[in-house]
């Protein structure tokens, strides 16, 4: 029998089918996390704090563009799922010919428009005079690559989607290592800036696509044929109706999160380098959530496509475990030690005080984030998109609100309180998405009832 990487989410035990779904997932996510993080550690103790600070301070505007991309990627990936799932394999390969042609439209625009906003988007973001060129370097590199993470992007979603964690996995893998290699090399051996940890991120981040394409190419229950591509406007429309909403909901996000990087860049590069490191260390630590997130997202897809909504609960139980448990291990770190965490990445005693001030106010509230991963992932899963878009103009709003009002009378600490106002708005209003979206087929006649608890046998 052919060996398949790909999860049929829609058969068997759930907990079982999550968690070997989660795993290779969960280390992909953290590799990428980890990389990204030993660039960091690289830059800040092989160039300085400086620049770090420029480095860091591109964080947001990567965050507006890599997230608008990645949530149009994860919005075709709910599609991929839910055709997989209801095995209807000829419109699964028509939306797959939409996909590559969207994909390309979008690696194009998107890495020649970020090239051409960057200068205009670090003056909108108060960026300081001391660290300007190091951010241009740094931007035009990465941004002039962004298509090799876009295509990177893409490729992951539909594996994901078709059950498969591993082959992201072993893309990261190789990509990690080719990453903290030419970091080493340009900066620590051949004392290059920021330019070289920039060329060293785009190059392990196209290893990473072309592992991920070629496994595609080789699944031949999603391959499309010549027709499969002239449908035209018509594969596109549910593709864009679907994957839009998510891809504005993560740029509003970033959106609210340059505001927070411009007040914080307005009192000077100490607060900005503290800043940069407090924002690699959260994001660290709610990646586990996040991964569970993006098990709920392909699990609820497959579910959802098959009518199997039973199970899509049972689903919800057991990624919001994960979320528990991962912030009752990782939200200790960050109230117990936060001066052990900021000296990892910062060298001076006045960035590392404000980052001392950020981690335990955090960590006390990661709850609220984590669990929101994965309330807002099973609902757009299900095809819910609009509550959870709307959850991103709350998170900017309230981001924009709380930074305006408290970061003059509280200093550094206004960063952490509008972290977690944002994460509680988004949790309560998700939530609401997801019982909105499940409750009513619950109640109904399309439940399966007899395929939906065969797993209890099992």
């Amino acid at each position: 029998m052919k060996k398949t990487h790909e999860i049929d989410f829609t058969k068997g035990n759930p907990r079982q089918l999550i968690m070997a779904f989660f795993w290779p997932l969960l280390m992909t996510s953290m590799l990428q996390q980890f990389y990204n993080f030993a660039d960091t550690w690289i830059v800040g103790k092989g160039l300085g704090d400086n620049a770090l600070a420029a480095v860091g301070n591109m964080g947001s505007l990567f965050f507006l563009i890599v997230g608008f991309s990645f949530g149009l990627a994860n919005g075709f990936g709910v599609l991929i799922a839910q055709s997989y799932g209801a095995k209807d394999f000829d419109e699964l390969k028509h939306r797959m010919a939409g996909v590559i042609e969207l994909g390309l439209l979008m690696a194009v625009t998107i890495s020649l428009g970020s090239v051409l906003f960057l200068p205009t988007a670090l003056g909108l973001l108060q960026t300081d005079a001391l660290i300007m060129q190091d951010c241009l370097t740094y931007g035009y590199i990465v941004f002039g690559g962004m298509f090799t993470g876009i295509f990177y992007n893409v490729s992951a979603a539909i594996l994901r989607s078709l059950g498969d964690s591993k082959t992201p996995l072993k893309a990261i893998i190789a990509s990690s290592v080719l990453n903290l290699a030419l970091d080493s090399l340009f900066i620590l051996v051949l004392h290059s800036g920021v330019e070289g940890a920039a060329i060293a991120t785009v190059s392990s981040q196209l290893v990473s696509a072309l592992i991920c394409i070629n496994r595609l190419r080789k699944i031949e229950v999603i391959r499309p044929e010549k027709e499969h591509f002239m449908k035209g406007y018509a594969a596109f429309r549910p593709l864009l109706a679907n994957g839009l909403p998510m891809a504005f909901m993560n740029s509003i996000t970033a959106v609210g999160c340059m505001v927070v990087q411009y007040f914080v860049n307005g009192y000077g590069v100490v607060y900005t380098a503290a800043y940069a490191a407090c924002s690699k260390y959260i994001n660290l630590f709610m990646n586990p959530a996040a991964t569970a997130g993006s098990a709920m997202s392909a699990y609820t897809g497959q579910n959802y496509g098959a009518r199997e909504y039973r199970r899509i609960k049972e689903g919800l139980m057991v990624c919001l475990t994960i979320s528990l448990v991962t912030y009752i291990l990782l939200g200790s770190v960050m109230v117990l030690f936060p001066r052990q965490l900021a000296g990892v990445l910062l060298s001076g005693e006045e960035q590392i005080a404000l980052a001392c001030e950020y981690f335990p106010k955090s960590g006390l509230m990661l709850i609220f984030v984590d669990a929101l991963f994965t309330v807002r992932s099973g609902a757009q899963g299900m095809g819910k998109q609009f509550l959870p878009m709307i959850s991103g103009i709350v998170e900017m709003a309230l981001r924009i609100l709380v930074i305006s009002l408290f970061i003059g009378r509280v200093g550094f600490a206004a960063t952490a309180y509008a972290e977690i106002s944002a994460w509680i708005g988004a949790f309560l209003i998700n939530s609401y998405a997801f019982y909105e979206a499940l409750a009513p087929k619950l109640r109904s006649r399309e439940v399966h009832m007899p395929v939906a608890l065969s797993y209890h046998k099992n």
